[in-house]
């Protein structure tokens, strides 16, 4: 021992870990993974009732290198889920890889059909293929024809749906474009602010159109409820209005972020002298200020509802609360 001196401190490569005795890392790592590895395929690894746990759980869900997931890759994976689920499962093969294939798998698969997701409409290729179109939608004095060509056309297996959406959203931004066009006593940068902002209610309302319309039919028909073993309890028409107005309330909040806060930096960052004498550089750094902004909107907004939520059975139909024993349901929202 050092005379007059401090105690070498451990370092954390040469200290053991008191969980698997083993040197390079620390306890809560390897408890947290250990946790992690324990987890079936089919159930999330953080919990779903907080904020934060589906925060955290959506932002795994929407990883973007998926997108770069191989086809031999992809089947490897969908050959994993089946063996588990056929108890055929090599002993060699962890829960942790059975979970990496399952959010391979939830990525790319289609839970519906079992077809693979065409790139820019899966979950994850939402934020890298919508960039392009929010960095058009916000760019600055926009004719009218760039503002319809800009507005976002929404996939939809039902024409009705895509119809209705378009048209509303074309609709209510060519409309406050004139408008804004008009108001004479407007100061040009207060005209240029509330002309980026236009985009926000025309794809806010071309989203609720769009959630409207697609999903009408679960208003008439319900979506099925499930009791707490995952058993179909029935179909309930109160559940299926309560999962349509959370999906649409998450899709006026997803665009919000999207359409407010890259005008309002950009409206500062303009001042900036270096963009003052190299205006090029402004496309670059909107663009960056929009893609930071969109992804960081999508888990936001797509986390304020658990995917599977919960519902009082005396909340929904008498049928309901006398096929099941259980005080609550659970019923997808969807996404």
């Amino acid at each position: 021992m050092e005379v007059g001196g401090a105690a070498p401190r451990e370092t954390v490569r040469s200290r053991e870990c008191s969980f698997c005795g083993r040197k390079g890392h620390s306890a809560s790592y390897c408890f947290q993974r250990e946790r992690a590895e324990r987890r079936k395929p089919d159930t999330p690894t953080l919990s779903q009732s907080s904020f934060l746990g589906r925060l955290r759980h959506f932002v795994d869900i929407i990883d973007p290198t998926t997108l770069f997931v191989s086809e031999r890759r992809l089947t490897e994976c969908v050959k994993l889920l089946d063996d588990y689920k056929h108890g055929t499962l090599s002993p060699d093969v962890s829960d942790l890889q059975l979970w990496e294939a399952q959010k391979i798998k939830q990525a790319i698969i289609h839970p519906d059909t079992g077809e693979k997701i065409f790139m820019p409409f899966r979950m994850s290729g939402y934020v890298p293929f919508g960039t392009p179109i929010v960095v058009g939608l916000l760019l600055p004095n926009q004719s009218v024809i760039s503002t319809i060509f800009w507005q976002p056309t929404p996939t939809s297996r039902f024409l009705q749906g895509y119809v209705g959406a378009v048209t509303s959203a074309v609709s209510l931004a060519v409309g406050l474009h004139l408008l804004i066009q008009k108001a004479n006593h407007m100061s040009p940068a207060t005209r240029m602010i509330i002309q980026r902002l236009i985009p926000f209610p025309a794809v806010a309302s071309a989203n609720i159109c769009n959630v409207g319309l697609m999903r009408r039919n679960e208003l008439s028909e319900g979506i099925d409820v499930l009791d707490e073993n995952g058993n179909v309890v029935g179909s309930s028409k109160i559940a299926a209005k309560h999962a349509i107005m959370e999906t649409a309330f998450t899709r006026v909040v997803l665009p919000m972020p999207i359409f407010v806060l890259p005008p309002i930096i950009m409206s500062y960052l303009e001042k900036v002298p270096l963009l003052q004498t190299n205006r090029r550089l402004l496309l670059p750094i909107h663009s960056l200020v929009c893609l930071a902004t969109f992804g960081l909107s999508l888990p936001l907004a797509i986390s304020l509802f658990p995917q599977m939520s919960q519902i009082e059975v005396s909340q929904l139909e008498p049928e309901i609360a006398m096929a099941t024993d259980s005080k609550v349901v659970i019923y997808n929202k969807g996404l």
